[in-house]
């Protein structure tokens, strides 16, 4: 064999397999785009929203002040 066709060989080995990972990756970026999008389907059904916890976290501890100021009022015997 000559050098030319050594050249020629390797160069088709490098192609093939720069090819197939190219491939590879591919596949990988189109599975995470399914992947988040799925994400941002389900994400609002199964997760509260920081904001909203702390609106409802606060009206319970208004409705706790409350009832702690009923009981204080209350004259204990």
């Amino acid at each position: 064999m000559d050098t030319q066709t050594i050249v020629n060989i390797g160069f088709i080995v490098v192609s093939g397999c720069l090819g197939w990972f190219a491939r590879e990756m591919w596949a990988a970026v189109k599975e995470l785009k399914a992947d988040l999008a799925k994400l941002r389907e389900e994400l609002p059904t199964k997760y509260v929203i920081k904001d909203d916890y702390r609106q409802d976290t606060q009206r319970v501890l208004d409705m706790l002040d409350k009832i702690w100021a009923k009981l204080d009022s209350k004259a204990d015997r």
